[in-house]
């Protein structure tokens, strides 16, 4: 068994309330750098940069994964894990169908940028991305699960799109075997408060938009890893973020 340091709660320059340095390989770099060993990339209801991420990390010896915070239709955020971009992609052709029309305002909520792994620039997301979609949070679990992801709801100790803060309080009907505090201080408090959390995976996410908010290593989980590649890391941690209480 190995510590692998985390942070599975990351924005890219593809978010418009990301910095534009916020580029995969700049993500990759700074990770390195802060001591952490498996990241995911999840950018608002979309998954484009998740390839540059992929290309990029492995340069640095970094172990990637493909994600996304996808908002639902109650404005609450989820993070949607991939073990497979394959998967991820096609999860996020299927998200796409359910955006609203509406155009970003790069001069209101920021670019919206698609990079490659060397920061060039691919193109830009017309659609805004941090618009509710239609998908309910009753309907998220099985549909990500259609695509062999792992979801969760995302920094539920906040009051911003929160699943606590919106619903009041942490349903065991959706069957999340995990959940995200943004805080690990406030572990005691929200296991105290609601004891549907009682036996799930805790985890802990930076939500990081600009680069000095990604965290120097602290919150880990222990893999078998033995003999090491990355995907079996990944695939090991799928297993273990699939465990049921």
């Amino acid at each position: 068994m190995s510590k692998y340091y985390y942070d599975f709660h990351i924005h890219s320059c593809l978010s418009p309330c990301g910095d534009d340095d916020m580029t995969p390989a700049n993500i990759a770099g700074t990770a390195t750098l802060a001591g952490l060993n498996i990241v995911a990339l999840c950018d608002h209801n979309s998954v484009k940069n998740c390839p540059a991420f992929f290309k990029a990390a492995k340069r640095y010896g970094l172990i990637a994964v493909a994600g996304m915070e996808l908002t639902t239709a109650e404005d609450i955020h989820v993070i949607c894990l991939f073990e497979r971009l394959e998967d991820a992609l096609a999860f996020g052709q299927e998200v796409d169908s359910h955006k609203p029309e509406i155009k970003n305002r790069a001069d209101i909520f920021g670019r919206q940028l698609v990079v490659d792994e060397e920061d060039n620039l691919l193109g830009e997301e017309e659609l805004l991305l941090i618009q509710a979609t239609d998908i309910s949070i009753e309907q998220v679990p099985l549909l990500v699960a259609s695509f062999n992801g792992v979801c969760y709801p995302a920094h539920i100790d906040r009051t911003s799109n929160g699943i606590v803060a919106i619903l009041g309080d942490f349903p065991s009907e959706y069957d999340f075997g995990c959940f995200e505090l943004y805080d690990s201080k406030s572990a005691d408090e929200y296991e105290n408060r609601f004891k549907n959390l009682k036996g799930k995976i805790r985890l802990v996410g930076s939500d990081a938009h600009y680069l000095w908010d990604i965290r120097d290593a602290e919150n880990f989980i222990e893999l078998d890893d033995e003999p090491y590649s990355s995907e079996l890391v990944r695939k090991r941690l799928f297993e273990y973020l699939r465990r049921k209480a």
